[in-house]
């Protein structure tokens, strides 16, 4: 139940945003762990603070027009959600996908704040992106998208100000066209405005590769609470991009197995384990469908079309694809197919049904903000190499990144003991991160 001196500031939320249920759901599960916080430290309810924190410092929407390869003009929403700077400049990444809306963008930019103050480094949160749907698009039309968006977003931007970086529907080729256009507008090569980006121009080593190995890092971490590890085990992924690419590739070498991956028209089943050589020829290089992983391996798997990718039995879940795609009846089917823990590459895939029944399951959960956290705080190394002009060895980097992962989860774990709830990784990684930038936010004044 949520704490009854919680209770208005939530009410307070759902009138101001109308509609907005991703981001009525983000706020609530922040709200429902801070009972204990404000009853053992009453100073955080003071000032308006956590009223503060629900609402972003600036929303910016704006028209992108654009012209396909036939000489149709096409009109497109963006949006950028400047949601938290007590703790540096917004951080977070850019999605295109045609369900964006503003709903969408202010709980990813929510999630992203207390994501961030989870990785120790200075990063506000931020997030944006676009309605616009790169499926089936030229290069040549994504090109002339990517410019007409960043001929808008530059002005609000800044390796001081606002750092974007990619999402769903932006790799390295989006971000590649939106610099080219930052740098030809501004006049200047302000490397550190856009991370993600190639190793030749500014970009770091494991930035493509962090958010999956992170997320494995983490569980990892998790599993060896209860003397476990990844080896022998059968591991689902959902998803068959970037963050689930890289899943699997980190899973794998940790010893798991990992039998299923999905995308949009279904999955697919290879009990031998995933191939990921081929998964990546078909996903990154042919741009294809799961279901051309099916054909090529022939006998070997078995693609569902539209299928549930929780139906496959398996030891350890890792939903890495969208929000909101694991529901009640997915945990309690996952429960009773054996599942012992299960990490959230992406963000908020689980609804709160499927949240409360694995934690009552006492099955080990990793919420996708402390997670998943793993690709910004690659970015803010790559930040941190564009300030120097200098560049890391991938080893290097890839060291740094599982020391932040597992300082992570020491410190979630660490809040849910301190704030009454052993095991707890919601409730710490919440308390943790709330903690972080509302103590910036006090020292800040009422601004």
């Amino acid at each position: 139940m949520l704490d009854e001196k919680l209770q208005p500031i939530f009410a307070d939320v759902l009138r101001r945003n109308p509609g907005e249920e991703e981001f009525h759901q983000a706020v609530r599960e922040v709200l429902d762990s801070l009972g204990a916080v404000i009853a053992k430290h009453p100073h955080y309810a003071e000032n308006a603070l956590i009223e503060r924190i629900c609402e972003p410092e600036r929303q910016i929407i704006f028209r992108v027009p654009w012209v396909d390869d036939h000489g149709k003009v096409h009109i497109n929403r963006g949006f950028r959600v400047q949601f938290n700077s007590a703790l540096g400049p917004y951080k977070g990444g850019l999605r295109f996908h045609p369900t964006v809306y503003l709903g969408t963008i202010k709980f990813l930019g929510f999630e992203q704040t207390f994501k961030n103050a989870l990785t120790g480094m200075p990063i506000g949160g931020g997030k944006g992106g676009s309605d616009f749907d790169p499926k089936g698009r030229s290069d040549a039309e994504i090109m002339r998208f990517c410019q007409s968006f960043m001929t808008e977003l530059y002005r609000h931007l800044g390796e001081y100000t606002d750092v974007p970086a990619g999402d769903i529907g932006v790799g390295g080729r989006e971000i590649g066209y939106m610099f080219g256009q930052y740098k030809r507008i501004t006049n200047r090569y302000e490397s550190g405005v856009l991370t993600g980006k190639g190793l030749a121009w500014g970009g770091s080593q494991v930035r493509t590769e962090a958010t999956g190995y992170g997320a494995t890092y983490f569980v990892e971490r998790m599993l060896q609470t209860r003397k476990q590890g990844f080896d022998g085990k059968k591991v689902i992924v959902s998803g068959a991009g970037n963050v689930a690419i890289y899943t699997i590739e980190k899973v794998t070498e940790l010893g798991g197995r990992v039998i299923a991956c999905s995308d949009s028209s279904g999955y697919v089943v290879d009990e031998a384990g995933i191939d990921l050589a081929l998964l990546k020829e078909i996903k990154e290089q042919r741009r294809g469908r799961i279901a051309d992983y099916a054909k090529a391996r022939g006998n070997a798997a078995k693609f569902v079309p539209e299928g549930r990718i929780w139906d496959v039995p398996a030891e350890v879940a890792m939903p890495s694809a969208t929000q909101n795609e694991l529901n009640g009846q997915d945990a309690r089917t996952l429960v009773k197919n054996g599942l012992i823990a299960i990490g959230e590459g992406a963000n908020m895939p689980s609804t709160p049904e499927a949240v409360q029944t694995f934690l009552k399951a006492g099955v080990l959960f990793a919420p996708g903000k402390a997670a998943n956290a793993g690709g910004v705080a690659t970015s803010a190394l790559e930040m941190q190499q564009n300030a120097s002009r200098d560049s890391w060895t991938f080893e290097a980097t890839e060291e740094r990144l599982a020391t932040i992962m597992h300082n992570i989860h020491d410190r979630c774990a660490e809040m849910a003991d301190t704030y009454g709830s052993p095991g707890n990784y919601v409730l710490g990684a919440n308390v943790a991160g709330f903690i972080r930038v509302a103590e910036a936010m006090r020292a800040l004044g009422i601004v």
